[in-house]
């Protein structure tokens, strides 16, 4: 009989866990888009479109919402849960009933003395109360489970998705890098973002990548790095096959500059991280900001290379993009500067942000970067800092379509010359720049 007091109880106990789970789950993507929605209204990065454009009402709007069906979604869960626990309750409530009727029962008959039914009367009431609360922990051990069981699985998987550690060390001399008929395809895409791609990198070489967006350069440069294995082909650092290879060293032997580069809270730090486990004070990294260009930068900020960057904190500066790029050069050459073992540096857009004079400077301190251990990788949509590179490789739709010279490849008339002479019209007299005609569109709305 106190189990069936009890078992009522742990039912209305799992299914609103159940069903709180599923919600959950369901809603968590909803939570999320809140969330969006609501750093949006408020960080800097978006206050100009906000204001300017008006987007608050409309965002707010859409805000409200969401609010309103999160509260939907909570009131149905109260709800349900209400109406559980009452039937749960009533189901308990017959079973206590027809407990205390048997006991009843057992007394009228003679099958129970007075005594000993007082004596269970106090004993229902106790087990009934410790079968209550042992249903209630065991659910709520059932609840944890299920996203116990959910963290397991994002382990599992976060294991086979992570770059396995050991490996064969890189050799410490290599005299070129060569991608050998590399294919790569993301899961959420029909077309390959490299097909059968084929290039050598030798050690003191300028390589530059070009090639329209989409066209697969920054899938190759992952590919180069080690972020991302090829799914066929071969990357061999010398006579050593990439995949074979302790990651960890291969990361060693690259340096990364890309235009979108992580901007950390202090200004020495930002240039530190290029090597941070190398200890530096200021004079160390003065040769790094010098060769940037990046001097002025940091004499006029109130603490120099001490000062802090990120605006959350009181008496922070901030830089313009400009700015930035000098700072991430810095930290590419205090990188550069400090290891002598063969590797690749691979420069990612690095002057979208610079004046043309700037931008000329940066190039020239950038190829200068090669040495004879390393080879430099650039990729940018500006022809003009491509023009002096040893080699140059044109990418279109994950395939090389061209590869030579800036001469050859001006020559060849293919596609690298279309590029680089539209860009080059931009600064022709006014006469010879061409107007293209307007584009049809189906649907103006």
């Amino acid at each position: 009989m106190l189990v069936l007091i009890a078992a009522p109880r742990g039912w209305g106990a799992m299914r609103v866990a159940q069903e709180r789970y599923v919600s959950v789950m369901t809603w968590v993507e909803h939570v999320r888009a809140g969330r969006l929605i609501g750093n949006l209204l408020t960080e800097r990065t978006a206050a100009q479109e906000v204001r300017i454009h008006a987007v608050g009402p409309f965002l707010l709007s859409r805000y409200e919402r969401m609010a309103e069906s999160a509260e939907a979604e909570q009131e149905r869960l109260a709800t349900g849960k209400a109406v559980t626990e009452w039937v749960a309750a009533g189901l308990s409530g017959l079973a206590m009933a027809a407990t205390y009727a048997a006991m009843f029962w057992l007394i009228m008959s003679g099958h129970m003395s007075l005594a000993v039914a007082g004596t269970a009367v106090i004993a229902v009431r106790s087990g009934s109360a410790s079968l209550g609360a042992l249903v209630m922990n065991v659910n709520q051990l059932h609840e944890e489970s299920l996203y116990v069981r959910d963290h397991s699985r994002f382990l599992d998987e976060a294991a086979r998705r992570t770059i396995p550690r050991g490996g064969d060390p890189v050799p410490a001399r290599v005299r070129q890098v060569v991608l050998n008929r590399v294919g790569y395809r993301y899961p959420d895409r029909e077309a390959p973002a490299l097909d059968e791609v084929s290039l050598t990198l030798p050690m003191g070489s300028v390589t530059a990548v070009v090639g329209e967006n989409g066209s697969g350069k920054s899938t190759l440069m992952k590919v180069l790095s080690g972020l991302l294995l090829p799914q066929s082909g071969t990357v061999l650092w010398g006579e050593a096959d990439l995949a074979s290879l302790d990651r960890s060293e291969v990361f060693d032997r690259v340096a990364l500059l890309t235009q979108d580069f992580e901007r950390w809270p202090a200004a020495a730090l930002n240039i530190r991280i290029g090597r941070p486990a190398r200890a530096a004070g200021a004079e160390d990294l003065q040769p790094s900001v010098d060769y940037a260009g990046a001097g002025p930068v940091i004499a006029k900020l109130p603490d120099g290379l001490r000062s802090l960057l990120a605006r959350m904190f009181r008496g922070a500066s901030e830089l313009s993009g400009g700015e930035w790029q000098k700072i991430g050069l810095a930290r590419t050459h205090w990188r550069s500067s400090t290891s002598d073992a063969d590797g690749v540096l691979i420069v990612d857009e690095p002057t979208s942000a610079l004046d043309p004079e700037a931008e000329i400077t940066a190039f020239d301190r950038i190829r200068r970067l090669a040495a004879p251990n390393r080879a430099v990788v650039l990729v940018t949509h500006r022809m003009s800092g491509v023009r002096h590179a040893d080699r140059i490789h044109v990418l279109h739709q994950g395939r090389l379509v061209e590869h030579g010279s800036h001469e050859e490849l001006m020559a060849a008339r293919g596609r690298y010359a279309a590029m680089f002479e539209a860009q080059a019209a931009q600064y022709a007299p006014a006469g010879t720049v061409p107007r293209p005609g307007s584009p049809a569109v189906a649907d103006p709305a």
